[in-house]
């Protein structure tokens, strides 16, 4: 591999190394792409959602150098220089808390509110992604953007190292509107809360285990996100609509699954792949 490709890559933060032990042992000392080269082209691109929570948008210093986040990253437009970050940073904890993923769709950047969702166009052969923003960089030269080794690979540059790209900014509301007219952003829909702990009875007897993944007036939308995560899961996902005080709801499921220990494992699943969080629900 090049150099240029080795050091294409940038953290949120400069990396330590951890003092010892086999994940250190194993943790490359270079950055660069995966020993298993899988096919990119079938991971979907991440799915803006409306974020109701506060943005990570507080003031930091890396390097002696200050840097001011924006508040409000939709309409952020800027061409540059884009790099990606791959293998010696995998599994590492993002400036977000997420712990990043090279075959995840997203990116780095300096300035964005965390989380924000960008398109990022190749220049030089008009390739589109759409990352979501969830870390903090590159902070070792004028390039503006890092994105996922998965993300560069879509856009044709992950052997180069580096590309001219155009990052625009997305507003989640207008993006579904745009494909689906009867969009409505309901509370289950931007932000579904967290899968809840669960006791040490766990559910009732015969309760049946659910995921709740999102809630959409637009019968489009939520067909969109289920044959999203049909791809993603063995399990049946399924629409079980609603209404109320005349407006109608079409809730996107899983399950049944056949324990919580497999919802848990299926949230994560659903988080790395941009998904949302889902909401964990029980029943007979």
């Amino acid at each position: 591999m090049s150099a240029l490709v080795l050091l294409a890559a940038c953290s949120s933060a400069p990396q330590k190394q951890s003092g010892g032990g086999a994940d250190s042992a194993l943790r490359p000392l270079v950055d660069g792409a995966p020993d298993y080269l899988m096919d990119v082209s079938v991971i979907p691109d991440a799915v803006p959602t409306v974020h109701n929570g506060p943005y990570k948008a507080s003031p930091y210093k890396v390097l002696g150098k200050h840097y001011t986040p924006m508040q409000d990253g939709r309409r952020y437009r800027e061409d540059g220089e884009a790099s990606w970050y791959g293998t010696k940073f995998h599994g590492q904890k993002t400036a977000n808390g997420e712990l990043y993923d090279l075959y995840g769709m997203t990116a780095a950047h300096k300035t964005l509110p965390l989380p924000t969702y960008v398109q990022v166009t190749n220049l030089a052969n008009d390739r589109k992604v759409v990352v979501r923003v969830n870390d903090r960089g590159p902070f070792y030269s004028t390039r503006i953007i890092d994105l996922s080794y998965a993300a560069a690979k879509k856009l044709g540059f992950a052997d180069k190292g580096t590309a001219r790209v155009r990052v625009e900014g997305i507003d989640p509301v207008v993006w579904h509107q745009q494909r689906n007219p009867g969009y409505l952003v309901t509370a289950q829909a931007a932000a579904p809360e967290p899968i809840p702990e669960i006791s040490s009875q766990g559910a009732g007897a015969g309760d049946r285990v659910f995921l709740q993944v999102g809630a959409f007036s637009s019968i489009q939308a939520a067909e969109q996100l289920r044959t999203q995560l049909q791809a993603q899961t063995s399990s049946p996902v399924f629409l079980s609509t609603t209404q109320s005080n005349a407006i109608t709801l079409h809730r996107v499921r899983i399950g049944p699954l056949s324990s919580e220990d497999q919802a848990r494992q299926l949230v994560d699943v659903l988080q790395r792949a941009n998904l949302g969080t889902p909401a964990l629900i029980s029943g007979n």
